[in-house]
């Protein structure tokens, strides 16, 4: 796999006040380099609860290379779903969209869900939806 058709890739995770911080980063660190630097962000929720956004914008292709080297860790049934869903998983503006399950992926496991956000923007000449999707389909296959 010698090229990555993905300008970026951000991940991001809310952590909750039910939840700890510790273990929110650990999740999402499943998926990063050993040495990215996370973002913290507070904010507070709708009736004023804290939250804390870690996230990262990853634009270096051994570093977005590493992080679909986790998905492919994915088990092959959803993997496959993944392959399946890329049309809709791709908007118009080129942009991948998946949800990981921030709790698997604090266990060490990587599964489709809810919890951590991967976004990714699919090189694409003329930047159009179904280039994308092909796109993102061969690098995906390959990976």
């Amino acid at each position: 796999m010698s090229s990555v058709p993905l300008h970026y890739v951000d991940l991001r995770a809310f952590c909750y006040a039910t939840e700890d911080e510790d273990r929110v980063e650990t999740a999402l660190r499943t998926f990063l380099p050993e040495d990215a630097e996370l973002e913290r962000a507070e904010t507070e929720g709708h009736f004023g609860d804290p939250i804390v956004v870690l996230s990262i914008r990853l634009e270096r292709a051994d570093e977005v290379r590493a992080v679909f080297e986790t998905l492919g860790a994915l088990p092959e049934d959803e993997y496959d779903r993944l392959l399946a869903e890329l049309d809709e998983r791709i908007d118009e503006d080129t942009n991948l969209f998946v949800t990981l399950s921030k709790q698997a992926a604090y266990e060490g496991d990587v599964r489709l869900g809810d919890g951590i956000t991967l976004r990714g923007k699919v090189e694409a000449y003329p930047a159009k939806h179904d280039a994308a999707v092909e796109n993102a389909r061969e690098f995906l296959e390959a990976s």
